[in-house]
């Protein structure tokens, strides 16, 4: 069992940024592949970001590739997700999300956050 713990998110205009941070706490969660998804109204939910627990490979949903980075210290249990040139159909409420297996792979996240706010204005 792996706890997560999210900060950032908020409000912000078109072409803005907002940073997301999620830190892990519990059994080995320096081992753990972490990631964002993302639940909205309109699309429901989406796998937005991930990152291996060695900080390589990574994963990008396509329409957030070129704006969002995700990244970890080698090891750590604290991921940033910096969003950048933000869209409005980027609001959504963002969850982190941690587990073992394929970084790719929706399958290997089984533990979560409670959720951040993104909103985004045009």
């Amino acid at each position: 069992q792996v706890d997560l713990v999210e900060n950032g998110g908020g409000t912000v205009q078109a072409g803005g940024s907002l940073k997301l941070t999620c830190t892990a706490s519990g059994r080995a969660s320096n081992n753990y592949a972490m990631g964002w998804f993302r639940q909205t109204p309109t699309k429901g939910r989406e796998f937005v970001a991930a990152i291996n627990w060695s900080g390589t490979p990574t994963y990008y949903l396509d329409s957030v590739k070129g704006r969002f980075t995700i990244s970890r210290k080698i090891g750590k249990s604290v991921i940033d997700l910096q969003m950048d040139s933000l869209k409005p159909e980027d609001s959504g409420v963002y969850y982190c999300a941690a587990g073992v297996g394929s970084v790719g792979s929706e399958r290997t996240y089984d533990n979560w956050g409670q959720g951040t706010q993104v909103t985004v204005s045009s």
